[in-house]
């Protein structure tokens, strides 16, 4: 199949088919018009069925080559892997030719989290203008229920049920989740929302979070105002958005939560990807013993 056509065809596929959020199309648009740039211009292919295994692995030490990392590697592996499985399965072509690539070993890194102190630094912020009591809510939120930043701007305003202090989150796939709200993150709400008014510009807009046009503010808008709150408060810069979802999760964990209930508040799937906060825990368990336990340590 012709390229472009290809590539169109897997992403309505994508789309409509598969229901994928428009985030991951986004993704695999990008990626994809990459791969096929270069499957073009590089190896001089015209159509998918050209394409074969050691295409690929030229085009892999072409990312390598930009210095591009193992891990981003090892996503666009799987983009390739979907793309042309799809090409096999749904298009009639005879082979995948990903099928037998090694994946890149991506070097495993536990998240970063942030202590009770810096959080209490974060989420202490002055409350002057409408924006303040929107970043105020947000980082609330965000912290308050382990959200994405993906659902974070999708909230709408009749997702919240402030009488049982719960939250309706569409998270991926389309799957949808009720967590709970503290105290704090549900004050902040309350407080955002009776200034809300002043950011819709005599818009209508059901979008729980605005920015300054009277929109849904954008995954970009919120990455901007968390680096300027960051600097305004002399923190990491490095701290994301995913640094409060860490937080969240591992605090949860540390105080005595079930891995269980940790699980479905974050809205994951597999089991495996909650349990990556036990070794964190494991982590400030042996730091603490070894800082703490008059017997850790041999005088010298």
């Amino acid at each position: 199949m012709e390229l472009e056509k290809a590539k169109s065809n897997f992403l309505n596929y994508c789309e409509f088919e598969k229901g994928l959020s428009s985030n991951t199309r986004k993704s695999y648009h990008y990626e994809l018009k990459d791969y096929l740039s270069f499957m073009q211009e590089k190896q001089k292919k015209e159509d998918t069925k050209e394409i074969v295994k050691e295409d690929i692995e030229a085009y892999l030490k072409y990312c390598y080559q930009r210095n591009e990392d193992s891990k981003t590697v090892a996503h666009k592996l799987t983009t390739l892997n979907n793309f042309h499985q799809y090409l096999e399965k749904e298009e009639g072509e005879k082979s995948n030719p990903t099928e037998f690539i090694d994946r890149p070993k991506v070097r495993k890194t536990l998240p970063h989290c942030l202590n009770e102190q810096e959080l209490d630094n974060l989420l202490d912020l002055p409350l002057d203008t409408p924006f303040d009591y929107r970043n105020k809510a947000m980082l609330e939120l965000m912290y308050g229920t382990g959200l994405r930043v993906s659902e974070l701007i999708q909230l709408s305003v009749y997702d919240i049920d402030f009488n049982n202090a719960l939250l309706r989150v569409k998270g991926k796939g389309r799957k949808e989740r009720i967590v709970p709200i503290g105290e704090y993150a549900l004050s902040a709400l309350q407080q955002y929302l009776e200034v809300r008014h002043q950011l819709l510009k005599k818009k209508r807009c059901d979008a729980l979070f605005l920015n300054s046009r009277g929109s849904a503010i954008s995954r970009q808008g919120f990455f901007k105002n968390l680096k300027q709150v960051l600097k305004e408060k002399g923190l990491d810069s490095n701290i994301s958005p995913h640094s409060l979802r860490h937080s969240f999760a591992t605090q949860l964990l540390e105080h005595g939560a079930d891995l269980r209930s940790i699980q479905v508040m974050l809205g994951h799937s597999d089991m495996a990807t909650t349990k990556i906060y036990t070794h964190i825990t494991n982590q400030k368990i042996n730091h603490d013993y070894q800082e703490n336990h008059p017997r850790a340590k041999k005088e010298r």
